[in-house]
């Protein structure tokens, strides 16, 4: 009897194997490997991509993903994150510097993420919060999410040096890329003229 259970499992293990290998592979392409530690992600291209279920539009995309990640890159400009006590219970706290991967763990995470969901701003469906379709069309729009892509990566890049300087000078960075775009397609006086 062990001995079948033995190979059922050796046999689920080849199984999940060769699908986790499908599962990486994209129109004949493996995924590029895990980066090294301490090298910065690859840049994704701007162009829309068609894959991928969209279930919040723009205005929750940003306000579940980006808003929270960018604060914690905003609050490490005031406040050393090496010097971030752990909460009480670090496995549920909702402040992610104080998490189980808090501190300047945190902040690096943060700042991928933000280049992550850089990629979920181009892809085809997403609604504004008015209903229009986000502009994937418009040059600048490309340009915008590029330059929120980036500024993921120079603050990743600084939160690795754990240096506050640094951070701030990213933040900044960080700040702009927000602001182009919120410039262009948010900061409307009706909702029903944003993303235009």
């Amino acid at each position: 009897m062990r001995h079948g259970m033995k190979i059922g499992r050796t046999i689920a293990a080849a199984v999940f194997s060769l699908a986790i290998s499908n599962f990486l592979s994209i129109g004949g392409q493996a995924q590029t490997p895990q980066r090294a530690p301490g090298a910065a992600p690859a840049k994704a291209p701007a162009a829309a991509t068609s894959t991928g279920v969209v279930t919040a539009n723009l205005l929750q995309l940003m306000r579940g993903t980006l808003y929270p990640a960018s604060n914690v890159i905003f609050a490490a400009q005031n406040q050393d994150p090496a010097k971030i006590p752990p909460a009480k219970d670090p496995a549920t706290a909702s402040d992610p510097l104080a998490s189980t991967y808090g501190q300047w763990l945190a902040v690096e995470n943060s700042a991928l993420a933000i280049s992550e969901v850089a990629n979920l701003l181009m892809v085809r469906g997403r609604k504004c919060a008015n209903g229009r379709d986000v502009p994937l069309r418009n040059a600048d729009w490309a340009k915008f999410v590029q330059g929120l892509r980036d500024a993921g990566q120079t603050a990743y890049k600084a939160a690795q040096s754990k240096n506050q300087d640094t951070i701030v000078d990213a933040a900044g960075t960080l700040s702009e890329a927000c602001s182009n775009c919120h410039d262009k397609y948010r900061e409307k006086p009706k909702m029903e003229d944003r993303c235009m």
